[in-house]
């Protein structure tokens, strides 16, 4: 959602100096490149949705009814895939979103829908506790907070966290349990979007950061002292009212919560940079943690609305129980906060992928319409001096022509070439655009070579209808190889999109990571080489808007059916050579044992 700015022109020159501007072909040679061309596409990427067949039937209302014109309306949904039960089936959980009783801001239910395989799903919500409303929610993250073995979630939203615990309900099944205020999170008060989490200070156990977004409310004041804002004068036309622009809404700082190994959090947001507290100053809307520099520290990105965006890097000089989190904001100087002419975008959705095949986490940033979408290509060589280029034009995304307001996103080998393609859902964030229609078509992008082409036409049905989409999530639900999709979107049903991509000939592998006693491993990578080259595949707490992706790191082969090397680098040190790897099936790996595991499932 974008605010109107002048733009910083004058800071182009300086990056063009810097090289933080440059093109897709002139990447510099790369640690450990791939020479390899992408063979074996098939030519075509195709999705069934098949909601309606397969037992989910959930919608996320957003109150609009009520004719608030509310920023909190904008902003949508999210969804978690996420094995609850640990029986090796990709679980999917969507938030309610919520509604308003005069001034009160309300919630509706979350649902979860257990996997029955095949594409079939039962909605368990109320036996596992989820019968009732939590807050006005918009993100949910799954991740195991207390290194049980059981992955937990995590629900931002108006005001309010909730932290719900995966635990036994004594009949042997499972069930969630608000543990909210014994953890500590229920200090956080404000209004949260998404939520990121991974171990910064290498005690095993993940730390979480929270985005905020502004003082928007009926009534009440904020943290810098202001009273909260609902403005009823907005209008696109001059005539006729809508949703206000962010400028309207003082940014509220973000936060990050630092885990005590024991179940508990400390709001650590105003010690944890090397120079001051989190930033202030950004209306935050997507986080991710993922290693940007190789040095196997998690490093913290978030995209902001009409804001820079922040890159806070992991500088911690200690690690293990009691090290404190040292991070430096970099963003600007890194290249990654501003788009090629020196400009703050509407940022929202969030895609990590070695999509040039670099052994680098390239960053994709989602943005409002009249803004592309922002590739921020990884050229770190050194990695006390992190580096990017905004690569969006000369890489393939500037047909999209900054026509859309877009949201989730992510990156998957669609296709099983062993090339990552990109996906993106789009819908207009205010009720009545002059420029572009409300409801919009996503968008899907073949990867050819670290070029990308536009696929959308041919993707099937969903990706040639409109939709107002907001979060979405990538995996693999029912363990054949091929990615699927699941996208929500506003007043509408969510979305469940089967992968029937014709992928004879082709081969893949996938591995589920675990640590010793079960402790996070976001900041890890896995680098795998066949006769197609070499791919690497990072583990990342967060990702696209609001949501969680399949945990999994699966791995196109094309072709080939043998796996010539396969290596883990672990969180904050150390690496293991992985054997006894096949093809065509998913394989657990374990921190301190060589060889792979196959899944049972």
């Amino acid at each position: 959602m974008r605010r109107s700015r002048r733009l910083l022109a004058a800071l182009v020159p300086t990056l063009l100096a810097l090289g933080l501007i440059a093109s897709c072909s002139s990447e510099p040679k790369p640690t450990e490149p791939s020479e390899v061309e992408p063979t074996g596409s098939t030519g075509t990427i195709l999705f069934e949705e098949i909601a309606a067949a397969s037992g989910v039937d959930f919608t996320y209302r957003n109150g609009e009814e009520a004719g608030n014109y509310a920023i909190i309306e904008s902003l949508g949904g999210g969804v978690a895939l996420f094995d609850f039960d640990n029986d090796g089936l990709l679980d999917i959980f969507v938030v309610g979103g919520g509604h308003f009783d005069g001034t009160k801001v309300l919630g509706y239910p979350c649902k979860l829908y257990r996997n029955l395989g095949n594409f079939n799903f039962e909605d368990i919500s109320r036996a596992v506790g989820l019968e009732g409303a939590l807050q006005y929610s918009h993100g949910a993250s799954a991740f195991d907070y207390d290194n049980d073995g059981w992955k937990d979630l995590l629900i931002s939203g108006y005001n309010r966290l909730v932290l719900l615990h995966n635990e036994p309900d004594g009949k042997g099944g499972r069930k969630f349990v608000d543990v909210t205020a014994k953890s500590g999170l229920n200090s956080d008060t404000l209004w949260s979007t998404s939520t990121a989490w991974g171990d910064l200070n290498g005690d095993g156990f993940a730390e979480i950061y929270v985005c905020h977004y502004g003082n928007w409310g009926f009534e009440g004041t904020g943290p810098d002292g202001k009273p909260y804002r609902h403005p009823a004068d907005c209008k696109y036309d001059g005539k006729t009212r809508d949703v206000c622009q962010p400028s309207k809404f003082t940014p509220l700082p973000h936060s990050l919560f630092q885990s005590n190994g024991d179940s508990t959090f400390t709001d650590i947001s105003a010690k944890a940079v090397i120079k001051g507290p989190l930033r202030n100053d950004g209306r935050g809307i997507g986080a991710v943690l993922v290693d940007v520099n190789r040095d196997a520290r998690p490093d913290i990105y978030a995209a902001n609305d009409t804001d820079d965006n922040f890159l806070y890097r992991n500088r911690g000089a200690k690690f293990g129980a009691g090290a404190e989190v040292t991070l430096e904001e970099v963003g600007l100087i890194a290249g990654a906060a501003r788009d090629d002419r020196g400009a703050a975008n509407g940022s929202m959705g969030l895609g990590i992928s070695d999509f040039d095949h670099t052994g680098r986490a390239s960053i994709l940033v989602t943005n409002y319409e009249s803004e592309l979408p922002a590739l921020y290509q990884n050229r770190t060589v050194d990695t006390d001096r992190i580096r990017f280029s905004f690569a969006t034009q000369p890489c393939g995304l500037g047909v999209l022509n900054g026509a859309f307001v877009s949201w989730g996103t992510g990156f998957a080998d669609f296709d099983l070439n062993g090339w990552e393609d990109l996906y993106i859902v789009n819908g207009h964030a205010i009720r009545h655009p002059h420029k572009a229609d409300r409801k919009q078509k996503p968008a899907l992008l073949f990867n050819e070579g670290g070029k990308f082409k536009v696929h959308t036409p041919k993707a099937g049905k969903f990706f040639t209808e409109v939709h107002n989409a907001r979060g979405s999530a990538v995996g693999d639900l029912d363990n054949d190889g091929r990615p699927d999709l699941v996208v929500v979107r506003h007043n509408e049903p969510v979305a469940i999109l089967r992968n029937i991509t014709p992928v004879a000939g082709k081969h893949w592998v996938g591995l589920s990571l675990r640590g010793k006693g079960n402790r996070d491993l976001v900041g890890s990578r896995v680098e795998i080489e066949t006769a197609l080259g070499k791919q690497t595949k990072f583990v990342k707490g967060g990702s696209s808007y609001a949501s969680t992706d399949d945990s999994r790191l699966l791995f196109g082969l094309g072709e080939d059916e043998k796996i010539l090397k396969a290596t883990v680098y672990w969180s904050h040190g150390g690496s293991q050579s992985i054997s006894g790897l096949g093809i065509d099936r998913y394989f657990d790996v374990t921190e301190g044992i060589p060889e792979a595991k196959a899944s049972s499932k």
